[in-house]
């Protein structure tokens, strides 16, 4: 049995990565499952999904703890989570990332194939949704299943809900995906430590939301925690703004959704570290002092 899991953050569509790579073993003659893991995570956030493939009938309905191969679809989610957790000797790390293979390191020393996934779908489906182009490399780095079956796989799942036309293009990205993907090692020198696995019980938990902060093993709680997640690690794009050109009328202040523009003594700042790269800010403005630019690889 192959066992697959997908590291990737809300909207990213890790779910149908892996329920489209079921699909293309389903094609190919064999058994398939696929599933995903999350809670009330908010787009952005850090999901799991899973892929189950056998030559005979998979009963084994848990989370996969102990994968062949893990997709990470975030180069990200590398300093956030645990992505190489449990992953099995002689298994294979796939990673949306502009770097070489011998670049990347996840604590370990392993097996990787990485792909630029984030500009084949720039210039594929003129969006940053990796999902498809990921598979490509998939197929290219572990021949689980080949690149026709993915193609197969793509438009069964995403051609099957969003038409033929979409199926076709996704279809196109793990085609390009597949043929730029590089495979390599990796040697982990960078410790890792494990995610905390704490949850605050019923008497841990903040009673209501009038209170300070409180610090906990898995960090703060309370009013002000969000200060230590630094969302910016979502974006793609990022705002560059000319200063030239601004007004300073506050609109893009105002309709920022994150809080984080601010306004000092001749020009407006931008705090990164927080910004989504929503394009809120550009799509507002009415002097075109802000444009939208991929951010840094």
């Amino acid at each position: 049995m192959h066992e697959v899991r997908f590291h990737g953050r809300g909207g990213q569509g890790a779910v149908m990565a892996a329920q489209a790579l079921a699909s293309a073993a389903f094609q190919e003659g064999g058994y398939a499952g696929a599933f995903p893991f999350f809670g009330s995570e908010r787009r952005g956030a850090p999901v799991l999904a899973f892929t189950r493939i056998d030559k005979k009938p998979i009963r084994i309905k848990t989370q996969v703890y102990e994968p062949d191969v893990i997709v990470v679809l975030d180069e990200g989610l590398i300093d956030v989570a645990d992505v190489s957790a449990g992953l099995k000797p002689g298994g294979i790390a796939i990673i949306n990332t502009d770097k070489k293979p011998e670049d990347m390191d996840l604590g370990i020393d392993l097996k990787v194939a990485t792909v630029d996934a984030t500009s084949v779908a720039l210039e594929i489906l003129k969006r940053p949704v990796t999902n498809s182009a990921i598979l490509g490399a998939v197929a290219k780095a572990t021949g689980i299943v080949s690149i026709d079956g993915v193609e197969k796989g793509i438009m069964s799942i995403f051609g099957g809900r969003l038409g033929e036309k979409v199926g076709n293009i996704n279809a196109k990205a793990a085609r390009v995906a597949y043929e730029r993907t590089v495979i390599g090692e990796s040697k982990g020198k960078v410790k890792r430590p494990a995610p905390s696995k704490w949850d605050a019980t019923v008497d841990e938990m903040l009673p209501g939301a009038a209170i300070g902060v409180e610090h906990t093993p898995a960090g703060m709680m309370g009013m002000g925690s969000m200060v230590e997640n630094k969302t910016g690690s979502w974006k793609v794009f990022e705002p560059r703004y000319d200063k030239e050109k601004c007004t300073m009328c506050l609109i893009c202040w105002w309709a920022c959704p994150e809080g984080c523009i601010y306004r000092t003594e001749d020009k407006m700042e931008f705090d990164l570290s927080y910004c989504k790269g929503c394009g809120i800010c550009a799509n507002e403005c009415p002097a075109d002092a802000i444009q939208m630019e991929r951010g840094d690889q």
